[in-house]
């Protein structure tokens, strides 16, 4: 996980937002309509809880007329939030200690915006890919840099160069390594020996 990234860079910004005074059915209706998990109930611009799914169904069970309810009597008080300006592990480790795959951002005392596991973890996959892929390009560079000091100091040393060109080499998208037989093997262009394992 990129350990620098912070929530600000990855939330969402856009979220639903309800008044304790709204009516349950309308506030299920916006959920459903937005395709939203959770409401963050708002006084002002400050985050005074929260309604889910969760705590509509329970509301339903408990004999609750969702015609007469309103937000204030079925939404969760306690709000699980994070700072903007803290990084994604730190935000992680809030979203493991509420138990929960969200999180309100805040920013000032004022809701401005969600982040979820799923951002969490968008974010931590394509990192890793990023970082995967800036090694597999110092690998390949390397591999070029090597073959040239070779030939260079060959050159210098007094020895021949071989007459083999090297336009029909490429780099193996896998080791880095220079080979003239390459072959495509799930979307990347392979050596004998990469080909192998």
């Amino acid at each position: 996980m990129n350990e620098n990234v912070t929530v600000r860079e990855v939330m969402e910004r856009e979220f639903v937002g309800v008044s304790e005074s709204d009516g349950v059915l309308e506030t299920s209706e916006l959920l459903l309509r937005e395709e939203a998990d959770l409401a963050v109930v708002l006084r002002g611009s400050e985050p005074v809880g929260v309604v889910t799914d969760r705590d509509v169904l329970a509301h339903l069970v408990s004999d609750g007329d969702p015609a007469a309810a309103t937000v204030e009597d079925v939404m969760t008080e306690s709000v699980p939030t994070v700072a903007a300006e803290e990084t994604l592990p730190e935000a992680r480790d809030r979203m493991s200690s509420w138990s929960t795959s969200w999180l309100v951002v805040s920013d000032g005392g004022e809701a401005a915006g969600i982040v979820t596991e799923h951002d969490i973890l968008a974010t931590s996959a394509l990192g890793s890919e990023a970082t995967a892929q800036q090694a597999m390009g110092q690998t390949a560079s390397q591999a070029v840099a090597d073959e040239v000091a070779t030939v260079g100091a060959t050159a210098t040393a007094g020895q021949t160069i071989p007459d083999e060109p090297f336009d029909d080499q490429g780099i193996c998208e896998q080791c880095g390594s220079l080979a003239r037989n390459l072959a495509a093997f799930n979307g990347q262009l392979l050596c004998d020996d990469c080909r192998d394992i």
